[in-house]
C-alpha cells in the first residue's frame, strides 16, 4: 500500500511549464503524483508531461475526455504514449466511450512499452450542487448520480473513479475494494472551500475509503507549502491508523 505522502496528488493548476517545474522541484518526495489539468496542458502541451517525467515525477493527466468513442480512443492512445499514469474521462460520456478510452490507453502504452495508465471516470464535478445538477437536466441528487455513473463506468472497464469526498463511503461499499477512488475537493480543517460545493477533510476522505487525494490550493496558497504538505500527510497517516 502507498505511504501517506504517496496518497497526495498535487494539482499543478498553473499557467506555465516554468512554474510547474518549480513546484515539481519543491514537492519532490513530498507527494506521490502531480496532476496536469486543462489549463497547463492547453498552454504548454505534451512537453510539460515529458518535462515532469524527466524530473522523476509521476503524472496524472486530468483531461476529462468527453467525445464520441472513436475520438476518445485515439486521444487516450496519445495520452498513454506520454507516460501518464492516470487519465480521466467523463463517465457521462457513456459505457462505450469509457470502454474506448481503456482500449486506447492500453494500445498507446503498448506501443511505447510503458504500463497502461489507469483510466478514471469522473462522475459529478465537485463544484456541482444538487440544484445545478437539476438545472442541467440530470437526475439527482448528486449522491445518486455519482453512484449511477460510477457503476456504469466500472462495468465498462474503468479502473477507478473521481468523486467528491461526500460520496466516497457509499461508492466504496457498492463497488468494492479494487477500483481506485481519486478524490478532489479536499480541504484541511479551517480552509476555505473556494468553488468546491462538496468538500471534506483529508482524514474523513481517507477514513471513508478514498485511495488518493487531489489537493491544490491548500498547499499552493500556504505560507510554507512543504510544511502544509507534511501536515496533510500526517493527518492521512493518523486516519490510516484508525
Amino acid at each position: 500500500m502507498p505511504g501517506p505522502h504517496e496518497r497526495i496528488i498535487f494539482a499543478l493548476d498553473v499557467d506555465s511549464s516554468t512554474r510547474a517545474f518549480e513546484w515539481a522541484s519543491l514537492l519532490q518526495g513530498e507527494v506521490g503524483m502531480l496532476k496536469v489539468g486543462l489549463e497547463l496542458f492547453v498552454g504548454e502541451g505534451p512537453s510539460v508531461v515529458h518535462g515532469l517525467r524527466q524530473r522523476g515525477a509521476r503524472v496524472f493527466l486530468d483531461l476529462k475526455l468527453h467525445d464520441i468513442p472513436n475520438t476518445v480512443r485515439q486521444s487516450a492512445q496519445q495520452a498513454a504514449r506520454l507516460g501518464a499514469e492516470l487519465l480521466t474521462v467523463h463517465a457521462s460520456g457513456g459505457a462505450a466511450m469509457v470502454a474506448a478510452a481503456v482500449e486506447g490507453a492500453t494500445q498507446g502504452a503498448r506501443e511505447v512499452r510503458l504500463p497502461a495508465p489507469v483510466v478514471l471516470a469522473v462522475t459529478i464535478l465537485t463544484s456541482i450542487s444538487d440544484a445545478e445538477l437539476d438545472a442541467v437536466g440530470m437526475r439527482g441528487p448528486c449522491e445518486d448520480a455519482v453512484l449511477r455513473l460510477g457503476k456504469l463506468a466500472v462495468n465498462a472497464g474503468a479502473q477507478g473513479l473521481v468523486c467528491s469526498p461526500r460520496e466516497v463511503k457509499q461508492l466504496r461499499s457498492e463497488i468494492g475494494k479494487a477500483p481506485l477512488l481519486v478524490v478532489p475537493g479536499i480541504r484541511p480543517a479551517a480552509s476555505d472551500t473556494h468553488d468546491q460545493a462538496r468538500a471534506e477533510t483529508p482524514a474523513k476522505a481517507i477514513a471513508d475509503g478514498a485511495s488518493l487525494l487531489v489537493i491544490g490550493r491548500p498547499i499552493r496558497e500556504a505560507a510554507n507549502p512543504v510544511a502544509r504538505t507534511r501536515e496533510i500527510s500526517a493527518e492521512i497517516e493518523r486516519a490510516l491508523r484508525g
